[in-house]
């Protein structure tokens, strides 16, 4: 019997042993690899609050760049340019004199950019007329009127006049780039 049980653990020795399965070692990995990406999506993936949040933000920077042109363009709509009315040049005798003076004035009004359009087809439309009026303003006007430091007076009927003869008031005002008054 002896013989027998040396024989059969002789048997169990010698007997080929099976491949160790390798199934323990592929089920950690996946558990592994499953716990890694369970832990990337909660700390690297943001949360619904911080998805909102950035699309509120990246929507209120576009909505303020927007604003900041539309702000921009009107800016530049509303930006006051001069407009040429013209060179005019009269000899007139004032009121109570017997003297003759000469007035020489390139005369320019201040206009929106936006205007622009309007007042090139007004001006055009009715130039005969304004120059007209703005004659007869300065043929009007006392001597008094018609010096250097009093020509606001003169720059204010230019202005209403010119603006009356017009659709819309589109000038803003008038000014003087030439101006002598000669007495001949």
């Amino acid at each position: 019997m002896a013989d027998t049980d040396e024989t059969k653990a002789d048997e169990v020795n010698e007997a080929p042993q099976k491949p160790r399965s390798n199934i323990g070692l592929i089920v950690a990995f996946v558990a592994m690899v499953v716990l890694v990406e369970t832990g990337m999506f909660f700390f690297l993936v943001p949360s619904a609050d911080e998805v909102s949040a950035l699309a509120e933000q990246s929507l209120i920077e576009s909505v303020q760049e927007g604003q900041e042109e539309t702000v921009k363009q009107e800016y530049d709509e509303n930006q006051s340019i001069e407009f040429n009315l013209g060179d005019f040049g009269e000899t007139f005798s004032p009121i109570d004199t017997e003297r003759m003076y000469t007035v020489e004035i390139t005369l320019f009004g201040l206009i929106r950019k936006k205007n622009l359009e309007k007042m090139e087809k007004e001006f055009e439309s009715k130039q005969g007329r304004l120059r007209h009026a703005i004659r007869m303003k300065i043929r009007n006007s006392e001597l008094t009127e018609l010096k250097d430091n009093q020509l606001a007076l003169l720059q204010r009927r230019i202005l209403t006049t010119c603006n009356h003869l017009l659709d819309e008031d589109l000038l803003l005002g008038v000014g003087f780039h030439n101006y002598q008054l000669r007495e001949q």
